[in-house]
């Protein structure tokens, strides 16, 4: 029997670990029992570190979590994380080892409630991508000065007042004309494609706008029905895709001919500005007059021109006869001065010609003397004894016969 002084029996040591060795079990465990999963809940504290990593709570009514995601999956979203906003996640649940910190990395983030609904979007995007109906080369630019616009919306939408007061103010001359369509609820869709058909059967309109205010998936759903973006592709007059604000991508803004990011986008795309245009015109009449002034100046240059080289006839003939009594004059010149040189040619050739002569020569007592065949005789051996000779005088002629020569 044990008393109050006796000592318990002694108990094997149990093994000691490390905080660090805890922790890494810990998070083992629960990385092991938890994979890849989705929850549900509002974000709340969130911030976003320098590197580019978020850090948030994810909370509902009961409990809330601490999560971070780091920036190459943060990259992925297109929408804008906001406090209070209703996310679902897919997390890995963990343990921070360095704070001891239960948490959830998460991999990828939608809005509450699109999991189905983002899943029939991304179904029917791949299905009519393969088709070609968003192909670019399919698509029609809006014409750059519309005679008429078309709106396709809700009359009570508030899409529309701002569409109205937007073409109002670029150019209130152009007019419009709405074509009432639901467009959000239960057969909204059908509703809009066949508004759409109307509106090409009546051919009131140059370029139409399809417009809806911002909403959740829920109300923009309609433009993500196969439908709508038929009739789109459909649709002989090209067609401008407002809807929600400028992180909503819709069904229809893929099949359109030209996607705005708001209603308000879509009236400034589809009209030209008013003031532009008048910029534009009077530009235009500056260059006109610009372009009138230099042609009428050259024009002018040109007439003084024709008028300088204009003579009158008399005039004209004056200096003709002028020219005529100058040639004239140059030409009479001209022959006396010729008939000068010719004369003293003349007596040149004649001085030349004269000291040629042979008779100049017997004039001087010389003679010339030929044997009987005519051969004038140079040498005193050419004559034989006995032969007759002619001897020429400066005046008449001698006749001989040779008796001796030396």
């Amino acid at each position: 029997m044990q008393n109050e002084f006796t000592q318990p029996a002694a108990q094997p040591a149990a093994s000691v670990v490390t905080v660090s060795q805890l922790l890494r079990s810990v998070r083992d465990t629960l990385e092991r029992r938890f994979p890849l999963l989705w929850v549900r809940g509002e974000l709340s504290n969130l911030s976003r570190a320098g590197s580019g990593h978020y850090y948030f709570t994810l909370k509902d009514g009961s409990a809330q979590v601490d999560c971070v995601m780091f920036k190459s999956r943060a990259a992925a979203i297109d929408w804008e994380l906001r406090d209070g906003s209703q996310v679902e996640v897919r997390a890995l649940v963990t343990l921070y080892e360095p704070r001891g910190r239960f948490q959830l990395t998460v991999e990828a983030m939608r809005r509450a409630g699109l999991g189905p609904l983002y899943e029939r979007f991304l179904r029917l995007k791949e299905k009519l991508e393969r088709e070609g109906l968003f192909e670019a080369a399919a698509k029609r630019a809006p014409p750059e000065h519309p005679a008429c616009i078309g709106v396709v919306t809700s009359l009570k939408a508030a899409a529309l007042r701002d569409v109205l007061t937007t073409l109002a103010r670029r150019n209130p001359a152009i007019p419009v004309i709405v074509y009432p369509a639901p467009v959000q609820g239960e057969g909204a869709a059908a509703r809009i494609a066949a508004v759409l058909a109307r509106a090409n059967a009546r051919a009131e309109c140059e370029v139409l706008l399809l417009v809806r205010g911002g909403g959740s998936i829920e109300d923009l759903w309609p433009f993500n029905e196969e439908n709508v973006a038929r009739a789109i592709r459909a649709s002989r007059i090209p067609v401008v895709v407002g809807v929600g604000h400028e992180t909503d991508f819709t069904i229809a803004d893929f099949a359109a001919d030209r996607r705005a990011p708001t209603p308000t986008a879509a009236a400034e795309l589809a009209s030209p500005a008013r003031n532009e245009l008048l910029a534009r015109v009077a530009d235009c009449a500056r260059c006109l007059a610009r372009e009138m002034r230099r042609r009428l100046e050259y024009a002018i240059q040109s007439v003084d021109a024709c008028a300088r080289r204009l003579v009158h006839p008399a005039a004209r003939l004056a200096a003709h006869q002028g020219m005529v009594t100058q040639l004239a004059a140059r030409l009479g010149f001209a022959f006396i001065h010729n008939l000068h040189a010719c004369e003293a040619k003349l007596q040149r050739l004649q001085a030349t010609l004269a000291g040629l002569d042979p008779t100049a020569v017997l004039a001087r007592g010389y003679s010339i003397t030929y044997n009987a065949s005519g051969e004038v005789l140079r040498d005193s051996a050419q004559a034989r004894s006995g032969e007759r000779i002619k001897t020429t005088l400066a005046r008449g002629a001698i006749e001989s016969e040779v008796k001796s020569t030396d």
